[in-house]
């Protein structure tokens, strides 16, 4: 009788799977669609989208033409179009169209990778492990993973099918291991954007609100040898799009959840994590603002970064408040203490295991974020300096004795960084980084070592000041030569920001290194024991945390009950105009009001659907059963937010542009009739 109630309460504790699931595509629950649906979801149809979705540096994009042409959101643009303006000319605030294929402007540090091949490991991971202590498993898991990366690799350039990059994937908090496989095209070229105040309509005020009328998207093109890319996998659309109730999937990149974390780890993130980084948020969005208001020209220098902020301070502020609700807090405990009761396990509790190491994490938080994540120094080009040092001197060493981001696989994309012709503007630098050396002497006291080591002379002020003022890393060919020249070039450097780095690296690493031996190492091995456990309750009939990597999400059109009041799924034009009010963030730009008269009020514009996704899923095509692109991912509702720990069936909502919309501004507003033929033509 126990064992029929500990299977009962197992079962019980459960998350409700309705639309709910970031699902790996090896492992898509395609029967539970079937029968639920009436849709069926054959491989060939899981390929087929797999090799149509992107990988963009940032977020997800999907292929939506045979030569190449990309379709993703315009947030995921905006480094590119910082990175392709000036002071005197913000393609952020005008758009851009290229008007013939030659016109398409490289995007010098943006990717695009295809999932084309995934290689399960977990026994190898497994065996290379076992039997060592937490210290000695973490260890050798990282060396293991890099052997396997560097082995695909390897083994990939001799194939006949072409070279791959090669990527290690830890799914279910170490349950599972795999060798992801990607094709990368590394020549990536602006196509499209619209003007910042339609794309962005409602700015901050509608940012995680429905309903909503901004006008997401932008377009990419994707380049092999200087020519653009054959892409016979790609996505058609249908620009009449979805009807209400319809069954639709979005395939994506969601960034990272927390959802089979502990309570403690949840606990760490409410009590330190989130406030610490939302205090010193805050306060850089006021600088932020303030820099921009002493001149139009410097509000356009700040306004990128000022958008990624604000989005992540409404981010994390809804994070807080939802590790705030004990009612789902509750739902957490009750879960581990289910799966606790069915386990099994000799020696040490897992669950006490990863207690004892967020007590130790606490006391590690601060050294950790400010002098090894480099909170302390918040700047281009200090980041640069780091890549240099620490570059130089992992390149001596064996790949696998390696830190893991500086292994050959990492290698191709350090220097495609380090050699972007990227616009670095000093004032930005100046204010950021200065404001990161203050709040460092503030949270880890004028005492602690690093900062005596820095502060002693200088304040935080003239510091930045003058290391912005003497630094050479801003040009991409001094990088380049620093690069190449190795760790001899390196240590002979003399430049200010490549020394700061230097007499860093000693400290930085040293902390890190106690993090992953006190805090990493005990909660790899424990949470790797607790999958153990999950996966002979429930196997993979639950789905893996988000890791930014592809998955593949169902759900349906359809809108929630906000207190009382039903909230309609559909979003129309007329109504963007109705909220218009003539200043940004709800201006609506003279291309659109020039053709005010031609366009079609009813248009869909937004939908509300029931998918579950995460950050990084921006970007994501919403697709029907049929294969089609019937909408374009960008944003949540405000109760999506919480999504990070668990979903909300009633009220989680994701919001796609309307494919409806696109066309009507393709064709009416910019005249852009070539590139709705290319998607037509697929």
């Amino acid at each position: 009788m126990r064992i029929i109630l500990l299977i009962m309460a197992l079962f019980a504790s459960l998350p409700a799977l309705a639309d709910e699931g970031m699902w790996t595509f090896d492992n898509f629950p395609a029967s539970t669609v079937e029968k639920t649906y009436a849709t069926e979801v054959t491989p060939a149809w899981l390929d087929h989208v797999r090799l149509s979705t992107i990988r963009l540096t940032n977020c997800t994009a999907s292929f939506v033409s045979a030569e190449g042409l990309i379709l993703t959101n315009h947030h995921c643009v905006e480094s590119c179009l910082a990175e392709l303006s000036s002071k005197d000319d913000s393609l952020l605030d005008r758009g851009y169209m290229a008007a013939k294929q030659k016109d398409e402007r490289r995007c010098s540090t943006q990717l695009a990778d295809v999932l084309v091949g995934m290689d399960d490991v977990t026994r190898t991971v497994a065996k290379s492990i076992g039997g060592l202590d937490d210290k000695a498993a973490n260890e050798t898991r990282k060396k293991v993973l890099t052997e396997l990366e560097q082995s695909c690799e390897q083994a990939s350039a001799k194939a006949k099918s072409g070279k791959v990059k090669c990527q290690a994937v830890t799914l279910y908090d170490g349950g599972q291991y795999f060798i992801y496989k990607y094709k990368r095209y590394d020549d990536v070229r602006l196509v499209f954007a619209p003007e910042a105040d339609i794309a962005a309509f409602g700015g901050d005020p509608d940012n995680f609100q429905f309903p909503r009328w901004s006008l997401d998207f932008s377009m990419l093109r994707a380049y092999e040898h200087g020519k653009p890319a054959k892409t016979p996998n790609h996505l058609r659309v249908n620009f009449a799009g979805p009807h209400a109730d319809e069954l639709v999937f979005v395939a994506g990149h969601p960034g990272t959840t927390q959802r089979l974390e502990t309570r403690a780890q949840l606990e760490f993130e409410r009590d330190v994590s989130l406030p610490s980084t939302l205090l010193r948020t805050a306060e850089l969005r006021g600088r932020y603002i303030q820099f921009g208001r002493s001149a139009p020209a410097d509000e356009q220098l700040v306004e990128a970064p000022l958008n990624s902020l604000e989005n992540g301070l409404k981010v994390r502020r809804k994070l807080l408040d939802a590790l705030h609700d004990d009612a789902l807090m509750a739902r957490k405990s009750e879960d581990e203490k289910a799966l606790r009761a069915s386990a099994q396990i000799a020696g040490l509790d897992p669950w006490t295991e990863i207690e004892k190491a967020t007590a130790r994490q606490r006391a590690l938080h601060l050294p950790h974020t400010f002098i090894e994540g480099g909170a302390g120094f918040n700047s281009i080009l200090f980041r640069y300096a780091r890549l240099l040092v620490r570059g130089a001197d992992e390149k001596t060493k064996p790949n696998t004795a390696r830190l893991r981001e500086y292994t050959d696989v990492a290698l191709p994309r350090i220097e495609q960084q380090l050699y972007a012709r990227v616009p670095i503007y000093s004032e930005v630098e100046v204010l950021t980084m200065s404001f990161s050396l203050q709040r460092m002497r503030e949270w880890l006291g004028p005492d602690h070592p690093v900062v005596r080591k820095l502060l002693v002379k200088e304040s935080p002020d003239a510091l930045a000041t003058r290391l912005v003022a003497e630094t050479k890393l801003n040009d991409p060919l001094v990088r380049k030569q620093l690069w190449e020249g190795g760790k001899s070039a390196v240590d002979a450097s003399r430049d200010p920001m490549i020394v700061l780095a230097r007499s860093l690296d000693g400290d930085a690493r040293a902390i890190r290194k106690q993090f992953e031996d006190e805090v990493e190492a005990p909660i790899s091995a424990a949470s790797e024991r607790i999958a153990a456990e999950r996966f002979k309750a429930y196997g993979t009939h639950v789905y893996p945390d988000a890791t930014f990597t592809l998955r593949l999400n169902y759900g349906t059109i359809q809108g929630w009950v906000e207190n009382g009041t039903p909230v309609e799924p559909f979003t129309y034009l007329d109504r963007a105009f109705e909220r218009a009010t003539g200043a940004s963030p709800f201006k609506i730009p003279d291309s659109w009001m020039k053709v005010k008269s031609q366009l079609d009020m009813r248009t869909p514009f937004c939908i509300s659907t029931s998918s579950d996704i995460v950050g990084g899923n921006s970007g994501s095509p919403l697709i029907d059963g049929e294969g089609r692109v019937v909408g374009l991912m960008f944003d949540g509702n405000i109760h999506s937010i919480s999504g990070d720990y668990w979903f909300d069936t009633a009220k989680n909502r994701a919001i796609a542009l309307h494919p409806a919309i696109i066309r009507e501004a393709l064709e009416k507003v910019y005249g852009a009739k070539s590139l709705l033929a290319e998607m037509t033509d697929g």
